[in-house]
């Protein structure tokens, strides 16, 4: 969710905020107050997802170069941006 706050089931949730559903859950989304929301479906991907930070990959040594990549500069800047954000300790 990018903005706003919103009501599922009873819970609450509130940005920034990433929810996964199980493939046939069947939800109602309510605002309680001005929300602004992506909805991204699809094919379950095969095997496990490692995060950290904005990294996601199936391989952990794949986001050990992103955060490579990242420190050195090798990521191509996000269009309109000026701020670089380093990447957190640990």
């Amino acid at each position: 969710m990018a903005e706003g706050e919103i009501e599922i089931a009873g819970d609450s949730f509130g940005a920034p905020q990433l929810l996964v559903f199980r493939p046939g859950d069947r939800i109602t989304v309510c605002a309680t107050q001005p929300a602004r929301l992506m909805f991204l479906g699809g094919a379950a991907l095969e095997g496990p997802r490692y995060i950290w930070w904005n990294f996601v990959s199936s391989r952990k040594e794949r986001i050990d170069q992103a955060k490579e990549d990242w420190k050195t500069g090798r990521f191509a800047p996000v269009p309109g941006e000026t701020e670089f954000i380093p990447l957190p300790e640990s």
